[in-house]
């Protein structure tokens, strides 16, 4: 592992803009290192402070909502500069915070590192550097909570990880859309096609890979001719809005005949 040129101005911009990466002496004091979640009792204090907060009606919502805006935070930063620059983020357990800050009805929250520099590769070995980028977040990092927030809440495994699956899904099919470059084109399709085809169940910590498994077939909306991925499971959103708002990929919302 070696370290890369740093982020350049216009990188660190739209990194610390939109996804919302920032240096850990800037976090949110609603705020505490990822690993602290991995305490049961802290971790159901947490969900139990936030709930009323974010209009959660039980700890299983509050802990579906807190992951997938986590997966969000996370996920973005991290695949967004190992896609789009080349450039590694250490996604762990010891250099990540979890914030939860939540205001007017909007999360508010940012993704702080201890240590924000970029990890490089040497010539010719970057899809072994792909993967530890990837292990760290998927396997190491979010795994781990995962497995805590399903303890103390009691919310389903797989709803965890349908909230991160659909993160990453948005990120590379939306937002690394708009990139134009063939070169960085090419480099993020093959990334997305090794996470959804070929990554080996072990990078995530489980037996099955999640980003291959809730990659749903699109649906055809008639009349309106729009195509959705709808979702295997229901995150519980609209049970924490009022008035009540169903996410656009809401299993809810699908046509029967399309069951």
């Amino acid at each position: 592992m070696i370290l890369a040129h740093a982020f350049s101005e216009a990188e660190w911009a739209l990194l610390s803009g939109g996804l919302r990466l920032k240096q850990a002496d800037e976090r949110d004091p609603r705020s505490l290192p990822a690993r602290a979640l991995l305490d049961e009792e802290a971790c159901e204090q947490l969900l139990t402070t936030l709930g009323p907060i974010i209009g959660s009606p039980t700890l299983a919502i509050t802990a579906s909502l807190l992951a997938k805006r986590f997966s969000f935070l996370s996920t973005g930063a991290c695949l967004y500069a190992m896609s789009i620059y080349d450039k590694g983020l250490i996604l762990s357990l010891d250099n990540s915070l979890i914030e939860y800050a939540h205001d007017d009805g909007l999360w508010t929250s940012s993704m702080p590192l201890l240590d924000v520099a970029p990890v490089g590769y040497q010539p010719g070995t970057r899809e072994a550097w792909r993967e530890m980028i990837a292990s760290t977040l998927f396997r190491d990092m979010l795994q781990p909570l995962w497995e805590t927030f399903n303890r103390v809440s009691g919310i389903s495994r797989r709803i965890l990880w349908e909230n991160t699956a659909l993160r990453v899904y948005s990120l590379y099919d939306k937002r690394m859309e708009k990139v134009e470059d063939p070169i960085i084109r090419q480099r993020y399709e093959a990334d997305f096609d090794w996470l959804l085809n070929q990554a080996d169940p072990a990078m995530f910590g489980l037996t099955y890979n999640p980003l291959k498994h809730f990659r749903r077939p699109p649906t055809l909306l008639e009349p309106e001719g729009k195509v959705v991925r709808f979702r295997r499971t229901c995150c519980f959103y609209y049970d924490a809005s009022n008035p009540v708002e169903y996410c656009s990929t809401c299993p809810l919302l699908r046509p029967k005949k399309c069951r």
